[in-house]
């Protein structure tokens, strides 16, 4: 089965190109282009793909925006976002409205190509040392830290090592080494510390751990 994929940018080169790198791949296949998110929004409602590859700065209606509509809307289609700025207040601001990861549009094209797969099956897709220094530069001053803080209380205690773990960008093989468990126990742990605190996936996981205090910005 193929990963139906949206190409959402307001550059038709770049949509043309990132056309053509899909095409090359039998396993995915584009099924629409939108030049703003606007257009997007529209074309997730029709055709329900399974991974948004999204600009941020577009016209109309801007990929933050349709990212947070996306989550609302079609909460089973997956965003990715492609950026030219790795340090950008926007991309923070997608993770917080649902995306499931970003890469930096000059990522080599296995990159992109193997991205796409991550998020299609429900993964998040996180450069530790990208996604840190976003999450540094942004979440210094965490929004509502005493609200989310208390719904840690519903963690029990290896939940919260995990959760530790996971802000810090180790995977599920090096969490569980770290703790000295299999990897199905790690697994096990992060959906029960989503569920708990409703979050989508890991990215959420990670902006959240920051933002309640769990891991402090510029942490080790």
């Amino acid at each position: 089965m193929s990963i139906r994929v949206v190409i959402a940018d307001d550059q038709a080169l770049v949509r043309a190109g990132l056309r053509k790198l899909f095409e090359v791949d039998a396993e995915i296949e584009v099924v629409a282009e939108a030049g703003n998110g606007r257009e997007v929004v529209e074309c997730v409602r029709a055709l329900h793909p399974d991974v948004v590859v999204m600009d941020i700065r577009m016209p109309d209606v801007d990929g933050l925006e349709a990212t947070r509509q996306l989550a609302e809307i079609a909460p089973a289609t997956r965003v990715l976002i492609l950026t030219t700025f790795g340090i950008d207040e926007y991309v923070y601001e997608a993770l917080r409205a649902g995306a499931s990861g970003f890469l930096l549009k000059d990522s080599p094209a296995e990159e992109l190509l193997a991205g796409v797969r991550v998020v299609a099956r429900g993964d998040a897709l996180l450069d530790p040392a990208i996604t840190r220094a976003v999450i540094e530069q942004y979440a210094r001053a965490p929004r509502r830290r005493v609200e989310l803080a208390r719904r840690l209380d519903d963690l029990t205690a290896r939940e919260r090592d995990v959760l530790d773990l996971l802000a810090r960008g180790l995977s599920n093989s090096e969490i569980a080494a770290a703790l000295v468990v299999g990897d199905g126990t790690v697994k096990t742990h992060v959906a029960r510390i989503l569920q708990k605190l409703d979050l989508r996936d890991r990215v959420q996981a990670v902006v959240y751990a920051y933002e309640s205090g769990v891991v402090e910005a510029g942490a080790p």
